[in-house]
């Protein structure tokens, strides 16, 4: 009797061994599982990163994620091994090999919650990486049926202007040439990679969009085409008219003032007429390139004979303006006298304000100015036809001097 007591006490130690080898086999197979599944996740989690992300960063989180691969498969294979080595069914397991197997597992177990805690912080770490893939990601469907849908919008626009008779030849051009760009966009991220899909979505969008806009102004650029047209060969033939009554104007000029003041107004109508006769060859060509739809053409040449008109209306409107600033200065030449005066004496008193002497960098171009009115005024009493345009020119420049002073002023008392 007393032997099977004891055989049963022997047995309740075995047992609870077992039962405590068992919960550590329990424990560590939960943090295998753990460890395993985190490593699952996280994986995906690096190829996300690396579909979209080939920066230095993401190298170095590829790299740091294969190297905790290689320590989750050292601690894994720790853990197989302890788990191959103990079998705690078999019924003559002891307690001193129970408790062997208890602490192998144990051991395994910590291994696997130490390396599951490295995982953890270095899937914190990828955070900030993994954000900016995944927007990327996000972005990409959106983006290329953006681009998809401006291709549509393009070519219905095409469509429209080209029933109205509009060819739109280098508009089509440029729409064929996305082409292939669609092509590699519908093969899809998978092949070309995230980053350069984003980028030809971009591309094929901006470009696209270019097109339709211009495709939707055609009919308008045309109108505006033809507008310019009409409206600059009336200019042309105005001028030539205009250019007719510039020689009485001239005439008078002579008569009346030294050759000084007309000379270099002298070859105006011939140089009018001129431009008259190149404008009107430009707007030839112009209309031709209309017809022929060369629409850059036609818009380039519009522009060079509305520069050629506006050259020589400046030239005509300048000899009656001569002629009309010459008399009025023949008859008073007071009034302009006047003006430089008040412009130097409200310079001089600006340079005052504040002050009992002026400043050197002010008085001096002021006081320059003053002696050039003098001989300015002097210069009037020198004949019968004194130089009034000289005369005029050197009043206007006294008068910039005295501006220039001013801002000048100014500008040095604004400073704190």
């Amino acid at each position: 009797m007393a032997t099977e007591r004891t055989r049963r006490w022997f047995g309740g130690r075995d047992e609870s061994r077992r039962a405590e080898a068992q919960a550590a086999k329990d424990a560590a197979a939960a943090a295998f599982y753990e460890l395993d599944t985190a490593q699952r996740g996280l994986r995906i989690s690096i190829e996300t990163i690396t579909a979209v992300d080939d920066s230095a960063d993401a190298r170095r989180a590829a790299e740091g994620f294969a190297a905790l691969g290689r320590r989750i498969d050292e601690v894994s294979h720790g853990y197989i091994t302890a788990v191959d080595a103990h079998d705690l069914d078999r019924d003559e397991l002891d307690a001193a090999t129970a408790g062997r197997a208890r602490t192998e597992l144990e051991r395994a177990r910590d291994e696997l919650v130490r390396v599951k805690g490295e995982l953890d912080r270095f899937e914190q770490g990828l955070a900030p990486l993994l954000d900016r893939a995944e927007t990327q990601l996000a972005r990409l469907a959106p983006a290329v049926e953006r681009a998809r849908a401006a291709l549509r919008s393009a070519s219905t626009a095409l469509d429209t202007v080209r029933e109205q008779g509009l060819r739109a030849d280098d508009l089509a051009l440029r729409l064929a040439r996305l082409g292939p760009e669609l092509t590699r966009l519908n093969e899809g991220a998978g092949r070309h990679g995230v980053t350069a899909t984003l980028q030809r979505a971009d591309t094929v969008l901006r470009e696209a969009e270019a097109v339709r806009a211009e495709a939707e102004r055609l009919p308008e650029r045309a109108a505006e085409i033809d507008k310019r047209l009409v409206s600059l060969r009336t200019r042309a033939q105005a001028l030539t008219t205009r250019a007719e009554g510039v020689e009485p104007v001239l005439s008078e000029l002579r008569r009346r003032f030294s050759a000084a003041c007309w000379q270099d107004l002298q070859h105006v109508p011939e140089q009018a007429v001129t431009a008259a006769r190149q404008a009107e060859d430009r707007l030839a060509e112009a209309a031709k390139a209309r017809e022929e739809q060369r629409w850059p053409d036609a818009t380039a040449l519009l522009a060079t004979a509305r520069a050629l008109l506006n050259t020589a209306d400046e030239g005509v409107a300048a000899a009656g303006e001569r002629l009309r600033r010459l008399d009025a200065v023949a008859k008073d030449p007071q009034a302009e006298i006047d003006r430089a005066r008040f412009a130097l004496r409200d310079a001089q008193r600006l340079a005052m304000a504040g002050r009992t002497t002026p400043d050197p960098r002010h008085a001096q171009p002021l006081d320059a100015a003053v002696a050039r009115l003098d001989r300015a005024v002097a210069s009037l009493d020198t004949g019968r036809h004194p130089d009034y345009w000289a005369f005029l020119t050197e009043l206007e420049a006294i008068r910039a001097t005295a501006h220039e002073v001013v801002e000048r002023i100014r500008e040095e008392r604004a400073k704190p």
